[in-house]
């Protein structure tokens, strides 16, 4: 897999593509960046072709100093679409990504044909949740400096299911499914980390999430996927955005956190796949 840049909108984006067939963009979560997707990217460019790219201020992108916001980053798909010679595509978000797929869907709909939304929410009623959202990443990549190991495992408390974390500490070499161990996401925490900058952009974009009200006026089939023990992105949050868009349908994955898509790789994968290929 050869990692490649394109120039959008006067900084260069890192993404990758692999497979054949309908497009699929995968727009990764907050603090993250696109080798997050390390189970799923590989399962669905067997039936798709699949895009996952680094956003602004992520991973090997560029990380301009300023003011983030959704629109900048629902342009920055755009123009990497346009870049890529693409002009409709299915696109899936995951937490911050899902907010970025809902604002980008509702600025460029012509562009979309199906969107997936991933443990993700419609806005914060203030900016008490972005603020804790900053400070819970702040604290992690301190913390990380000083021993990303346990700073990894203490950030499966309210990534994944107990009995799931449970399974992992026990044998942390364990390839899940085929596709993951913990010891590798371990290991890729510490490639490429945000920084306090970058996470302070961030979370200026979330003060900028605010798509309750104009759901409803969203056409594209959408596919709600959530999960059963999610502690970032609840249930709840999920529901209301299910009740908004009229063509939306509503899966829970059990017994999972918000890393639903690697804890339950299989499961995730399968849904998406059936809902694209509907």
């Amino acid at each position: 897999m050869t990692e490649k840049f394109a120039e959008v909108n006067g900084i260069k984006l890192s993404y990758e593509m692999a497979g054949e067939g309908e497009p699929l963009f995968l727009v990764h979560g907050f603090g993250a960046k696109k080798e997050s997707w390390i189970a799923t990217f590989p399962e669905l460019s067997k039936h798709f072709k699949v895009i996952r790219f680094d956003n602004r201020g992520a991973g090997k992108s560029d990380r301009p100093k300023g003011n983030y916001t959704m629109e900048i980053f629902a342009d920055d798909i755009s123009g990497l679409m346009d870049f890529l010679r693409i002009k409709k595509t299915n696109i899936a978000g995951w937490s911050l990504g899902g907010m970025i797929v809902q604002n980008f869907i509702l600025k460029y709909p012509e562009k979309v044909n199906k969107m997936i939304l991933i443990n993700s929410n419609h806005g914060f009623p203030n900016e008490g949740g972005p603020t804790v959202y900053k400070n819970m990443r702040l604290e992690q990549e301190k913390s990380k400096k000083v021993d990303h190991v346990k700073t990894w495992w203490n950030g499966t408390r309210t990534g994944y299911h107990l009995k799931f974390r449970k399974e992992m500490e026990a044998n942390p070499s364990k390839k899940w499914y085929g596709l993951w161990s913990a010891e590798e996401l371990i290991e890729t925490s510490i490639i490429d980390p945000p920084t306090a900058d970058d996470i302070e952009m961030q979370a200026g974009a979330l003060k900028t999430h605010h798509t309750f009200d104009r759901l409803k006026t969203i056409q594209n089939p959408t596919l709600i996927l959530t999960a059963s023990h999610d502690r970032l992105t609840p249930r709840s949050s999920m529901e209301e955005i299910h009740n908004q868009i009229p063509n939306s349908k509503f899966i829970v994955i059990d017994k999972a956190g918000h890393s639903s898509p690697l804890e339950k790789a299989p499961e995730v994968n399968q849904a998406i796949i059936d809902f694209l290929k509907e």
